[in-house]
């Protein structure tokens, strides 16, 4: 029944989102990059070597890229032969990183199915294959399995409520059992996976993500503009901001013409910044601030917001702030990044919905974050952390060796990949 499920979940969502891309561009994004997706990938591979390594990374979408890209960058360093492709699943992923220069090939991932699978791990021939934290595709993992290609989960976690766990669950189960080895951020994900008998080839590895944002900050670039925009103020960094994230701190805002507030949508398409911009009158896109067409000094004294009008910022952004708030909390799909904030040793500011999230229960634990409810709390905790400078400096202090203290991740995997012989081995024969 579970599979019969999942056979008419992807005929649906075909159909959906092909209704959907008539009037959404991400959508539209999707339908246009998977068209006749087999046959450019076969154009693209059609030169290549049988013989040599070939290591396919899988990615939902930019984060997750952003979560295996320590990993696959320490590959190319020690094997710079190999053949590197990246899938992603999600436009937002793969329009932002289709010119990665790690990678060999960037496509989308064709959809799921006994067919496109087949006939995509035919084209690419991977020797090893590294699965981002989570998207469980059925077809594509059979496979993967029935070919006997080496399949890792990197930085997976789990959460009581999921499928697996449940006694109709043997389906996805058996899409656990694919993976050759399962590397795990957390002790409550091995816990979840050893109810259901899954203990052997388990390795509890922590999260790359940390060594991925401990990357970005030690090696940071200024983002021009800013220094200049943020000088002499107090600054509040939100990042990620949904309308209901927007909505909690707009009062804050207005209350507070001598701060700095910088705003990093999650979407940035026209009508939803117009709409942000309106919402906060005293503003300017980062656009109009670096436009050279511009007046060389066109900031008014009264604008003190800045809304980020533009994609990839936001990790370095974080920097620029006393304070940060990191959106996605009070929305269904849960909060979005905190250790790009964290990292620099900024107090963390986030809504309630962080059960998907265990970094955020640690952080908070660790002192180097706070969690509101609503608009009045985000008040109180700003008033709270600018008025006292002792429990800044603390909370700062607490976020940054909160991200280092859980550093390593990256270094546990490659040394599994070593140990194993998996880097240069080549693929398989069929």
């Amino acid at each position: 029944m579970s599979r019969l499920l999942y056979i008419i979940f992807l005929a649906v969502y075909r159909i959906g989102i092909s209704v959907v891309a008539i009037w959404n561009q991400k959508a539209k994004a999707w339908i246009t990059g998977r068209k006749n997706i087999l046959d450019k990938i076969a154009i693209e591979l059609k030169t290549k070597n049988p013989e040599q390594p070939t290591i396919w990374m899988h990615c939902a979408s930019l984060g997750e890229f952003e979560q295996g890209r320590p990993l696959l960058e320490q590959i190319r360093t020690m094997e710079p032969t190999s053949r590197i492709i990246i899938t992603f699943f999600s436009p937002s992923g793969y329009e932002i990183r289709k010119d990665y220069a790690a990678a060999d090939h960037v496509f989308y991932l064709p959809m799921d199915g006994s067919h496109n699978a087949s006939r995509f791990i035919e084209l690419i021939n991977p020797s090893l294959v590294l699965w981002i934290k989570y998207e469980y595709w059925h077809y594509y993992l059979t496979e993967l399995k029935k070919r006997s290609i080496t399949t890792l989960l990197i930085s997976g976690t789990f959460r009581k409520g999921q499928r697996f766990f449940t006694s109709y669950g043997s389906f996805w189960k058996e899409m656990l059992h694919c993976f050759t080895h399962i590397f795990l951020q957390n002790e409550l994900s091995a816990q979840l996976l050893a109810e259901i008998g899954i203990t052997e080839n388990v390795t509890i590895s922590g999260d790359t993500r940390f060594d991925r944002v401990i990357s970005i900050a030690e090696n940071y670039i200024d983002v021009p503009g800013i220094n200049e925009f943020c000088k002499g103020h107090q600054v509040v960094v939100a990042g990620s901001t949904w309308e209901e994230d927007e909505a909690v701190f707009v009062h804050y805002v207005k209350a507070n013409p001598n701060k700095i507030f910088i705003i990093a949508p999650h979407e940035i398409d026209k009508e939803n910044l117009e709409d942000i911009k309106k919402e906060f009158p005293n503003s300017l896109f980062y656009s109009e601030l670096t436009n050279p067409q511009l007046p060389a000094n066109p900031i008014s004294p009264a604008i003190n917001v800045l809304i980020i009008d533009s994609i990839g910022l936001l990790a370095r952004l974080y920097k620029y702030a006393d304070v940060t708030y990191v959106g996605g909390g009070f929305g269904d799909d849960g909060l979005h990044n905190i250790l790009e904030a964290a990292v620099y040793g900024k107090p963390v500011v986030f809504g309630p919905e962080i059960d998907k999230n265990f970094e955020a229960s640690d952080i908070i634990d660790a002192g180097g974050a706070i969690c509101i409810e609503n608009a009045i709390e985000l008040e109180a905790v700003f008033n709270e952390i600018f008025n006292n400078e002792v429990e800044l400096k603390l909370k700062s202090a607490a976020a940054k060796e909160y991200v280092y203290s859980n550093a390593g991740a990256t270094k546990k995997v490659m040394s599994y990949l070593q140990e194993q012989d998996l880097l240069s081995r080549k693929p398989p024969s069929h």
